[in-house]
């Protein structure tokens, strides 16, 4: 098993969160290195978990566990495999959202500009479309869309612009081709950072993971039983912002719905304000610094108590 392969962040906080009734069952949405289930599992008894990850990688760090069931699939299918397994409905849902350590840290990735290696960024490996692909192929227009959008880059039409000359010349190939031609348009000082955004916005369209979390989220309402809790870690302000306003209103928008009586309807609320990493924490994993913790509570009615 890999010890390294992507610590937890906020661990006690986020199974705290999730309250884990000993026999319940429980999602690990999002497997990884297998810390947060590891930690479930500590806390199940006989009860069951099902587990996420659409990463190849995952697989060598599942732990042998009756009560768990890994499945190699991205969590945007959560609800078709729950039900194909009979797993319907569970008490909690838990999502460590984003990028792993490990992903990071593999130069063959090409998760990072810190690292020479192929433009890749798959987290399915068997995925079509590459951060080569979408750099050589995509017109300008798109590709200043997703730096927009997606990394929240004021300059996007001049980086667009720039790779669309580049890659007229010569294709964009690896990590250094992009690092290097994008420094140049970085804010003095904040190079990394700028490098990060664009890297991140090219993560987000390869693996269309905005709406895989939206489809997630979505899904959660209806394979939770009332009363269950969701329990979501996030780590950039896009992502941050359609769970925390599906944990307000039900919807990603933040539109909230009031009956006729002037009551908030919403088919979930949150049970805790937003926390962050302590200073310790961030100390000893600075990836931890951006993260952002929410949880919410299915809302109960009458009809249907929770199991």
């Amino acid at each position: 098993m890999m010890h390294d392969y992507h610590r937890p962040v906020m661990l006690n906080e986020a199974i705290d969160g999730l309250k884990v009734v000993p026999g319940g069952t429980y999602v690990d949405a999002t497997f990884g290195g297998g810390g947060h289930t590891r930690a479930m599992l500590g806390r199940l008894g006989n009860g069951r978990l099902i587990a996420f990850d659409q990463d190849d990688d995952a697989i060598r760090n599942v732990p042998r566990d009756d009560r768990l069931l890994f499945l190699n699939h991205n969590f945007r299918y959560m609800k078709n495999f729950l039900k194909q397994h009979g797993h319907i409905p569970v008490n909690g849902i838990l999502a460590d959202l984003g990028v792993s350590s490990h992903q990071l840290d593999q130069p063959l990735r090409g998760f990072s500009s810190r690292h020479q290696g192929p433009l890749d960024m798959r987290m399915n490996k068997m995925a079509q479309t590459s951060a080569r692909d979408v750099l050589n192929k995509y017109d300008a227009e798109k590709l200043a869309d997703i730096f927009y959008l997606y990394g929240e880059l004021r300059h996007a039409r001049k980086i667009a612009a720039t790779i669309e000359q580049q890659r007229e010349q010569k294709p964009l190939e690896t990590t250094a081709d992009l690092a290097a031609l994008l420094r140049p348009m970085a804010p003095k000082g904040r190079e990394n950072k700028f490098l990060a955004q664009a890297f991140q916005a090219l993560r987000i369209e390869v693996n269309n993971e905005l709406v895989a979390l939206k489809e997630f989220l979505s899904q959660s309402l209806d394979v939770l039983v009332n009363g269950g809790r969701l329990v979501v870690i996030s780590y950039h302000s896009l992502e941050d912002r359609l769970v925390k306003n599906f944990i307000r209103t039900g919807n990603f928008e933040g539109k909230q719905e009031k009956d006729f009586f002037g009551k908030l309807m919403s088919p979930v609320k949150p049970v805790s304000r937003m926390q962050k990493a302590s200073e310790r924490e961030v100390r000893e994993n600075p990836r931890a610094r951006s993260a952002r913790l929410r949880i919410a509570e299915k809302i109960m009615t009458d009809d249907n108590q929770p199991i």
